[in-house]
């Protein structure tokens, strides 16, 4: 057994089994993955990876194990899906996620090729431990995935305490320890006893107050809107390259790639995320001034790039200085929480008004972007008004500074 020192949680306890998945490569490169993409341009603090939050995951997996009473071979299974969930993410995490699922067919949960072909596989095997079970576990198709894939799961009790750390944001307040004392295993996954509802709620709070100042702060979208750009010019436009090689690198590695890449679109967006010189909002507008559900049908970087070409068609300027940032609408808060309420099980939203509140004010967080050069700005405005048919803002839409 090996103690490390984490700064979120204390101490971390790694049996001999994580130290050797701790030292294969697969998880070594996560060392190289940033937790949050460009956040750090905004957050110069937010420089954490991939890796210490796969630690603190493992950790909070394991007290939630013993508090749920799993025996010594489920727990051992938990924890070690817990370390390993996220190796299949692609350089800064979430920004390549969509490149990786356009070109590769397959998501960050789907780690069993990486589980097969290295070493890790012949490690599980030699504990005992069945690999397929494991990737069952990472991609939400076994019975104990709610503790790392679910509402109230231990990965994002760790993102959150370990983002608003990292940032400085002091919205990202957790109780884990109270969530995990009063989870309950059920058929459908894990449920809180009544005392956890408060705690509960803190942790739904923190997920909504991180959202726009951190996960989804313009600057950090407009960086990866680039980034995104240029990788899948890089794929489509440069022989030889391979999608798989890219998605497959670390940070710096794929940065450098595109920086140097051949191909000029490429090269200059790549080039201009690295020194933060990035394209400026030319409209930034919520779901009361566009037909928000519309957008979101056969959405995906090719639906967004299509959008930017027919914009900057409109506008008179080149069609790689408009991106078109379209995100997912929020989902419902939380849908498959229970909450134990005497001797029956409820949805946690009848005993916490809170949420329903929460499910609006996220939804009125949700933004469609459009990016250009400055030089631009108002002539893309009034292109993408055109074209997405923007409701023109009223008087009462405008923040009235004083």
């Amino acid at each position: 057994m090996k103690i490390i020192k984490d700064p979120v949680h204390g101490y971390v306890e790694a049996d001999a089994l994580a130290l050797r998945l701790l030292d294969s490569e697969v998880v070594q490169r996560l060392r190289h993955v940033s937790q949050l993409g460009f956040a750090n341009l905004v957050y110069p603090g937010a420089n954490h990876t991939r890796f210490e939050h796969s630690l603190g995951t493992m950790h909070l997996s394991g007290l939630m194990a013993s508090e749920l009473g799993l025996d010594d071979v489920e727990t051992r299974l938990v924890a070690t899906a817990a370390l390993l969930h996220d190796i299949g993410h692609g350089p800064f995490s979430h920004v390549t996620e969509p490149v990786m699922e356009e070109f590769t067919g397959r998501s960050h949960h789907q780690i069993d090729r990486l589980v097969r072909e290295g070493t890790i596989a012949g490690t599980l095997e030699a504990e005992g431990i069945d690999p397929a079970e494991v990737c069952a576990v990472v991609e939400g198709r076994h019975r104990l995935a709610s503790i790392i894939h679910g509402s109230l799961d231990v990965d994002r009790m760790d993102y959150l305490m370990r983002d608003a750390h990292y940032t400085g944001v002091p919205y990202g307040t957790v109780d884990a320890h109270r969530l995990i004392r009063c989870a309950i295993l059920t058929g459908s996954g894990i449920a809180l006893s009544e005392g956890g509802i408060n705690a509960a709620e803190s942790l739904l709070i923190a997920r909504t107050l991180m959202r726009p100042a951190v996960y989804f702060h313009h600057v950090s979208r407009i960086a990866t809107s680039m980034f995104v750009h240029a990788l899948r010019e890089e794929v489509q436009n440069v022989p030889g390259a391979d999608a798989h090689e890219l998605v497959g690198m670390d940070d710096a590695a794929c940065m450098e790639r595109l920086k140097h890449s051949p191909h000029p679109i490429t090269r200059d967006l790549a080039c201009r995320v690295y020194a933060r010189d990035l394209y400026k909002r030319a409209l930034y507008v919520g779901e009361d001034r566009v037909n928000a559900a519309a957008l979101q049908q056969d959405l995906g970087p090719a639906r967004e790039r299509s959008l930017a070409l027919a914009i900057a068609e409109t506008a008179g300027v080149p069609g790689d200085e408009v991106l078109v940032d379209i995100p997912r609408l929020p989902g419902t808060l939380s849908m498959e929480v229970r909450v134990r309420n005497s001797h029956t099980m409820v949805d946690i939203e009848e005993v916490s008004p809170l949420i329903n509140t929460l499910n609006d004010t996220r939804r009125q967080q949700w933004r469609l972007g459009i990016y250009t050069t400055r030089e631009h700005r108002h002539a893309v405005e009034q292109a993408a008004m055109e074209v997405l048919r923007v409701k023109r803002a009223t008087k009462q839409d405008k923040l009235i500074v004083t």
